[in-house]
């Protein structure tokens, strides 16, 4: 309860107060002491001071003073401390003045602003109470004290990063190419800001600003300068520096342009027989840092140039049709030029070596196709393939193949023809028919027809329909014209390739102008789908092999022939992983050489879905290497004879018993260790077998052709059928032909026969053997094979012909006598067979008969010494070697001794084994019978017939 205040003194009691302090100063102390120290202390409400870091002392404002009325009493008036109140305050109030109440604050400890910047508590002032002994202490209120806590530049600006780093296209101001930041642990606005960077390296063309943003001053050139690299220092307010400076590299690229990059090679080397190759290894697209939505790449593989497309396997039409599984019966119309399938040798063409067979047609040229090859019946299906280049020539019908009259009347009886980019099949059908009318004309509107390049067109006729298919991709007829059948006629027809026959007239017209190839007419079948897929697919193109973890998102298109690859995703980065897959593939053993056009178009598209950069396309090449040329090689018995008897039997005599094909590549091989080591070290060739098909070989007769009527070739057909060679025969020889391994081609040559019907008068016959593969691109040698025959004579003829004709006597019956690797100089070999009963020779033929027979011996012998000079252009591994060889004339002996016969037609047989090869020649054998003649019987001259080898000088 507040006291009531005491009243105020009246003027009485001021005046006794008054006496009291005069009058009783010494005994009325103990009143004054009882009235003593009455007030509190007194502080101002509120108090503001400023330390610094490194100072203890307090400015206080206002300054601290505490006052107390009861001054200038002692003790009661006098201020005798502070006390602060508040928890960890690290400061303490002292009393430097008890009269004048006046006080410090100072702190207890070193104050740091970065971990305090200020500070607030309370504080109380107490004066010294009644006496010395502090008692009846009174205390001031409680004053709020706030102290800040001043900073001190102790701290250096410290850069956030260690260094920094940008880049920056050339040819272009900046407003900013990279910010540099420092910062301050001092407390305080001025020590801790930062107030200006420094670039410290001189010269070069940078600036940076109070804020740390640095730009070029100029622009930048890539030539002069790829990466600039600076030293950037940092000051706070207190102008103080940073203590590490930091680097700041600014790289310099070329002026950003969009494209595909990491492809600086526009030359691709392709290997033969090495698989795919990528093409675009490690390609990227640089879109300029824009916001790309999607990308569409496309690689276009220019072959056109190469045979009919592209790289095919350049085997004949026909045996195309029998590799992609056609069964047999296709008629080819325009064959590759040989002896017996002449008729197109008068038409330009091309090698027919690297690319394929191609027939030119200039608009005054055309074919006729013989009677017999090809015979079409409207009635049945029927299949016509051609491969044709073709341009915009006008508007006049160009006749590819045409069935006309062949006298009298020009009718047609079926043709395919182009008319401008149409392509026109006629049919009239046979008069044999219902006499109505029925779809005879169909027209088919393509560009392919008119475009000048290589397009494939297959066309099924099954009456009443046709369908065209063109590159594998069908189409059917936009028009059919009907018409009436045929009138009946006895007239024969007349097929042409490249115009039609005007039986009428009796002249060619239409003529075609461009290219043919491959034509070819399959009568009865239809071709199937698979077939003509396989027909018109390239061994060439683009590949793409993606792996599962990188083709998604991607999306893939190809055209058939594979020469076009389309690829389309969002993403940049896994479009550019799917095209680095992107390969170049060739599949042919032997492929053509050469250049292959490449080229790389993209499309960009950005967020707004519209084109937003370009980007140029790449173009170059794959260069396809010559591939390593096989040598195929022919080898075996070149020269052997046979018994007349062989010849005239139904089995006949095998022209190639031991043949062998093979085929050889020749590599280069570096020499082991470094070439630079020893520059005299050259590189050795190594010849490697390899093995590969064959499709032709072809056997020919060397001098007289043959004479169907006494002579002939002959293979057991029956033994071919599970091959897949096919033969043909004339009277010029045997010509097989069909894709096929090198093995299945010795099998089916070891079977040739050689027949003759009337060998009396045959000597001996010369055969010359050449296969090749991919339609003559690869020839083999030229293997040649003399057969001689071997004539019998009758016993009773023996005594006429043998002093008119002595010759080689071969004491033998056998049928088979094998000189191969043998040379005979006289072309004329007999073997005589002498009688079995003994041959009684009247002693009294006198000395002139033996000197008649030795005349007729050096006649002849002067006879086969002009012969053995014509001879002499043979193999050398034919001759005899006449060095220790002689005949001896023995009139004594018989030719009983059949064992003896045998042993030496084995000894024959070792010497031809062995490899020695020996020549008997006619004056020899005369010679050796001359000095059988002077020193012998004269029984001699009557038993000649009686001759027999004298090996005893023959050395092996």
């Amino acid at each position: 309860m507040p006291r009531r205040p005491a009243p105020a003194p009246a003027p009485a009691a001021w005046l006794l107060l008054a006496g009291l302090l005069c009058g009783g100063g010494g005994g009325g102390g103990g009143v004054w002491a009882a009235r003593a120290n009455k007030h509190k202390p007194w502080l101002e409400p509120t108090y503001h001071g400023i330390v610094t870091e490194n100072d203890n002392t307090v400015l206080l404002d206002p300054p601290l003073i505490a006052l107390d009325k009861d001054a200038p009493l002692r003790f009661a008036g006098e201020i005798c401390g502070f006390k602060i109140h508040g928890q960890n305050v690290p400061f303490e109030a002292v009393v430097v003045d008890k009269s004048t109440g006046e006080g410090i604050i100072r702190s207890k400890e070193k104050l740091d602003c970065e971990l305090q910047k200020d500070y607030t508590f309370t504080i109380q002032a107490y004066d010294c109470g009644k006496g010395p002994d502090g008692a009846n202490v009174k205390k001031s209120h409680k004053a709020t004290v706030h102290i800040q806590v001043n900073d001190v530049n102790e701290y250096a600006p410290v850069f956030k990063e260690k260094s920094y780093k940008a880049t920056v296209v050339e040819g272009k101001r900046y407003d900013s190419i990279v910010r540099v930041q420092a910062v301050d642990a001092d407390c305080s606005p001025q020590f801790s800001q930062i107030c200006s960077y420094e670039i410290v390296t001189p010269d070069v063309p940078f600036t940076v600003d109070k804020d740390g943003y640095i730009k070029n001053t100029e622009n930048l050139n890539y030539g002069k300068e790829h990466q600039y690299k600076l030293t950037v220092t940092a000051y706070d307010c207190g102008k103080k520096r940073a203590t590490e400076d930091v680097l700041v590299k600014v790289n310099i690229k070329p002026t950003c342009t969009p494209g595909w990059q990491g492809w600086n090679k526009n030359r691709v080397e392709y290997e033969p027989g090495t698989g795919a190759l990528a093409l675009f290894p490690n390609v990227h697209l640089e879109t300029c840092d824009e916001l790309v939505a999607s990308v569409r790449a496309t690689v276009e593989l220019e072959t056109s140039h190469i045979g009919k497309g592209c790289d095919r396997d350049t085997y004949s039409e026909k045996s195309l049709h029998r590799l992609c599984g056609a069964v047999s019966g296709t008629a080819e119309l325009l064959p590759s030029p040989s002896s017996s399938l002449n008729w197109t040798v008068g038409l330009p063409t091309d090698n027919g070596h690297d690319s394929d067979q191609v027939f030119e047609f200039n608009g005054t040229q055309a074919v006729r196709i013989p009677d017999g090859v090809v015979s079409v019946n409207p009635k049945e299906p029927f299949t016509i393939s051609v491969w044709m280049r073709h341009g915009p020539f006008g508007r006049k019908k160009e006749t590819i193949l045409c069935s006309s009259d062949k006298t009298d009347m020009n009718r047609h009886h079926y043709s395919l023809f182009v008319h401008g980019c149409r392509f026109i099949f006629l049919l009239r059908q046979d008069p044999s028919g219902e006499k109505k009318y029925k779809p005879a004309e169909f027209h088919w509107k393509l560009n392919q027809v008119c475009d000048e390049e290589w397009h494939h067109y297959v066309l099924n006729v099954e009456i009443p329909r046709a369908t065209l298919y063109v590159d594998g991709i069908s189409h059917e007829p936009f028009s059919v014209t009907e018409d009436y059948p045929l009138h009946p006629s006895r007239i024969e027809t007349q097929l042409v390739v490249g115009a039609c026959w005007q039986g009428g007239d009796l002249h060619m017209t239409q003529f075609f102008r461009g290219d043919l190839a491959g034509l070819t007419i399959r009568s009865g079948k239809l071709a199937d789908k698979k077939v003509i897929d396989c027909l018109y697919t390239c061994k060439e193109g683009l590949d793409l092999q993606i792996p599962e973890d990188n083709g998604s998102g991607v999306k893939i298109e190809a055209n058939p022939s594979q020469s076009m690859l389309t690829l389309e995703g969002e993403d940049v980065g896994v479009l550019e992983k799917a095209l680095q897959h992107v390969a170049y593939l060739n599949s042919r053993q032997f492929p053509t050489p050469g250049i292959r056009r490449l080229k790389l178009s993209s499309t960009v598209k950005c967020l707004n879905e519209a084109a937003c950069i370009s980007v140029p396309p790449l173009d170059g090449y794959v260069m396809v290497l010559q591939p390593e040329e096989p040598k195929i090689s022919l080898s075996g018995v070149h020269h052997f004879a046979r018994a007349a008897s062989e010849f005239e039997s139904s089995e006949g005599v095998f022209l190639f018993p031991e043949l062998r094909i093979i085929s050889t590549i020749t590599r280069e091989v570096e020499p082991d260790g470094e070439k630079d080591e020893d520059p005299t070290v050259q590189e050795s060739l190594v010849s490697e077998e390899i093995v590969h098909d064959l499709d032709t070989c072809e056997v020919t007769v060397e001098g007289d052709e043959l004479n169907p009527e006494q002579e002939g070739l002959e293979v057991d057909l029956a033994r071919l059928q599970h091959r897949g060679i096919e033969v043909s025969s004339s009277d010029l020889g045997v010509i097989f032909t069909g894709v096929d391994t090198m093995a299945s081609y010795e099998e089916v040559l070891h079977l040739l026969r050689y027949r003759n019907w009337h060998s009396r008068s045959l000597l001996d016959r010369k055969f010359k053997l050449i296969c090749s593969e991919l339609n003559g691109r690869y020839v083999s040698n030229e293997f040649q094979v003399e057969v001689n025959v071997i004539h019998t004579a009758n016993p009773m003829e023996h005594a006429s012909h043998m002093a008119a004709q002595p010759q080689f006597v071969h004491p033998e019956h056998r049928a088979f006598v094998d000189l191969s690797g043998h040379n005979l100089a006289n072309p004329h070999p007999f073997a005589v067979v002498p009688s079995t009963a003994t041959v009684v020779i009247v002693v009294c033929v006198s000395f002139l008969v033996f000197m008649i027979i030795l005349g007729v011996f050096r006649i002849r012998a002067a006879h086969q010494r002009a012969v053995r000079d014509q001879d002499t252009g043979k193999e050398n591994e034919m001759d005899w070697d006449d060095s220790a060889l002689t005949i001896t004339v023995n009139p004594m002996e018989t030719y009983e001794d059949q064992h003896s016969s045998e042993e030496e037609e084995e000894e024959e047989e070792e010497e031809s084994e062995d490899g020695e090869e020996d020549d008997i020649t006619s004056a020899e054998s005369e010679s050796s019978e001359e000095e059988g003649g002077e020193h012998g019987d004269p029984q001699t001259v009557n038993r000649q017939q009686q001759l027999e080898w004298d090996d005893s000088t023959l050395s092996y």
